[in-house]
């Protein structure tokens, strides 16, 4: 059986332009389209649930606006805000918010009252089957698991036709297994309906495979939103990146050799595929290159200098975690280099602390960024 339409056919992008100082500090710009699943990422206190209440219409920042399609929800300038119930949107909260004393059916049936009564436990009933709860209906939330739980929760806000879904931190009280079981739920959801969805989470792994869209917080203020592949390979600013748990942020200069700009790096000089002509000689810049786009030379083979950017390093530290390793880096002037390596090439490659290897630094995946990086050295 397959998903209604959630949207009653209305289906409408979503924009949101908040900001205020306080008490919770904004800056917030973001886009979630019809059909998307934008994903709010930052850490704890960056305004993500107060940014959900927001658009929900059970929080009203000090300025700045809220539309969906051509209906403004919200707009601090007219003092214009629609109640939470004309907004249309369906909450899946991080505790469920599922009313204790009322069956799954009936916390399901709650939301249809816009529906005639006699159809009301119907609709619900096939709400129920559709997140393969059939025949617990009669079971109140404390006999149900939290994976059930999280279940009714979603058929409930999908229930009263929602025209966008919000989803907080949806699966943070469910086990490892449950929580890859809800995501795959989600994933073939998404498939069947064609509303803008918001979803909030700490997991930059849910976030990258669940999201078409992610956008960055950082104390109330949206750094930057775009696809999860192009936002790991070039985040906008180093604070982007460390946001996003990146490694392998540098700092270099600018140079010029033969009419030629390369990254002054220690005693390196990089080539780089794009990007350098945007910056001015002499500049220092950040620079920063996925694990990806680090090469590891095979000790049968070594370079001869025709790998992109060779360079020599001492191996720091080698940690073996399942079919992969983690592998750290130390080249001649101190900055850490780390990447992921096979398990089984490591071990081929004799990776050990203290061993010499060469590596090459991929041109194509090099990414400047303006400004100085705070390099620690264990970055």
């Amino acid at each position: 059986m397959g998903w209604p339409d959630a949207a009653g056919g209305h289906v409408a992008d979503l924009r949101v332009v908040l900001a205020q100082a306080g008490p919770i500090p904004l800056a917030a710009d973001f886009v979630c389209r019809r059909g998307e699943l934008l994903a709010l990422v930052g850490p704890s206190g960056s305004g993500k649930t107060t940014l959900l209440r927001s658009i929900a219409g059970l929080y009203q920042p000090a300025e700045g606006h809220i539309v969906c399609g051509e209906t403004r929800w919200f707009d601090a300038k007219s003092k214009h805000s629609l109640s939470a119930q004309k907004r249309r949107v369906g909450i899946v909260f991080q505790d469920y918010a599922l009313f204790p004393h009322l069956t799954a059916l009936e916390n399901i049936a709650l939301p249809l009252r816009h529906h005639p009564k006699p159809t009301r436990r119907d609709r619900a009933e096939q709400w129920l089957a559709r997140v393969r709860l059939e025949g617990l209906g009669r079971r109140y939330p404390d006999a149900l698991s939290g994976g059930q739980r999280q279940r009714v929760a979603l058929a409930r806000a999908l229930a009263r036709d929602p025209q966008v879904l919000l989803l907080d931190e949806p699966f943070s009280a469910v086990d490892q297994v449950t929580r890859r079981r809800l995501q795959r739920e989600l994933a073939l959801l998404r498939q069947q309906i064609s509303i803008p969805i918001v979803l909030v989470t700490h997991d930059l792994e849910e976030a990258t495979a669940l999201a078409d869209q992610i956008c960055v917080l950082h104390n109330g203020q949206s750094l930057q939103q775009d696809r999860p592949e192009r936002l790991f390979r070039q985040p906008a600013t180093p604070e982007v990146a460390r946001l996003l748990d990146r490694h392998n942020l540098f700092n270099a200069t600018v140079v010029e050799i033969d009419g030629q700009r390369y990254l002054q790096w220690g005693r390196f000089q990089l080539e780089v595929a794009e990007g350098l002509d945007t910056f001015s000689l002499g500049e220092a810049v950040t620079w920063y290159l996925p694990p990806s786009d680090i090469v590891l030379h095979r000790r049968d083979r070594p370079s001869n200098g025709e790998r992109e950017n060779p360079v020599p390093a001492l191996v720091s530290e080698v940690v073996a975690l399942g079919g992969m390793t983690s592998v750290t880096l130390r080249v001649a002037h101190g900055d850490m280099l780390r990447f992921d390596i096979a398990t089984h090439a490591a071990r081929r490659n004799q990776l050990v602390p203290g061993s010499m290897v060469n590596v090459s630094l991929l041109a194509a995946g090099i990414h400047i960024m303006p400004g100085t990086h705070t390099l620690a050295r264990d970055d």
